[in-house]
């Protein structure tokens, strides 16, 4: 069983003991539910913006703990004062050691879009999302059937949310690729065996319709790839580990941009 089987497990079981725990008519009574969402596609098109999609991520399965002493508010609000075009915040519990009040607290000083970085395999977990205070949801084709991509992302945009489909080959982006996504993302990290290589994305960019917002997730550590991502045909880039793992974020995103 990989990484990536036993995170979806732990998932079912996870969706059905919320579900059990909070029903969906409160999640939909609570204040930001009604919210309207940020626009994704905008905010990275921002010239303004540098297209960073900056993570705050406690943990992984592959290094353990990252950083869990910084702030939520302080790093994400430092992010944004960086010029990122969005952040990401991780809400799984047992593998990345993150919860949906990091997605809220994020949600309170942010002007951005807000994506909630989980494995998801049902509406409920959508629902949260925008109960929560998220604009934009991850969907993983290597743990969804091309229907359940198309269900989830009609359902994540009939409540006005943005909808970023990773993949990480070939394989898994000519069977996903639908109208009801805003962004595609290619993973430089294996999930199931977590080995990192940015051939994934270069050789998939002009593979990707260029009606979606082009993400390369994961793995970059240097201004200069980004730069190489860029004339690739990139226009965002999700990055986390490079910055969490320093003692202050914030203060680390501003000397990434400044070497841009």
């Amino acid at each position: 069983m990989t990484i990536l089987d036993k995170i979806i497990a732990k998932k079912r079981i996870e969706v059905d003991q919320a579900k059990a725990a909070v029903a969906v008519a409160d999640l939909e009574i609570r204040p930001l539910f009604d919210r309207q969402c940020l626009s994704f596609p905008a905010s990275i098109r921002d010239n303004g913006k540098n297209g960073i999609i900056a993570e705050y991520k406690r943990a992984s399965p592959s290094k353990g703990i990252i950083n869990d002493s910084s702030p939520v508010d302080d790093v994400v609000h430092g992010y944004q004062q960086a010029g990122a075009s969005a952040v990401s915040v991780l809400t799984d519990p047992d593998f990345f050691k993150g919860n949906l009040a990091d997605l809220t607290a994020a949600r309170a000083v942010l002007q951005i879009p807000l994506l909630r970085k989980e494995f998801i395999i049902d509406e409920y977990q959508i629902i949260e999302a925008k109960a929560y205070g998220a604009d934009i949801i991850l969907l993983i084709a290597a743990v969804l059937s091309p229907a359940q991509v198309k269900s989830l992302s009609a359902f994540a945009q009939s409540l006005g949310m943005n909808v970023l489909l990773e993949v990480h080959n070939r394989e898994e982006l000519e069977r996903s690729v639908m109208d009801t996504l805003d962004a595609i993302g290619v993973n430089n990290r294996n999930l199931n065996d977590f080995s990192v290589s940015l051939d994934h994305s270069l050789e998939l960019v002009n593979l990707i319709p260029d009606r979606f917002i082009k993400v390369s997730e994961s793995g970059i550590s240097d201004p200069a790839t980004i730069r190489q991502l860029r004339e690739a045909g990139f226009q965002g880039f999700l990055i986390g580990e490079n910055f969490m793992k320093t003692g202050d974020p914030a203060q680390a995103i501003k000397r990434f941009v400044s070497a841009l």
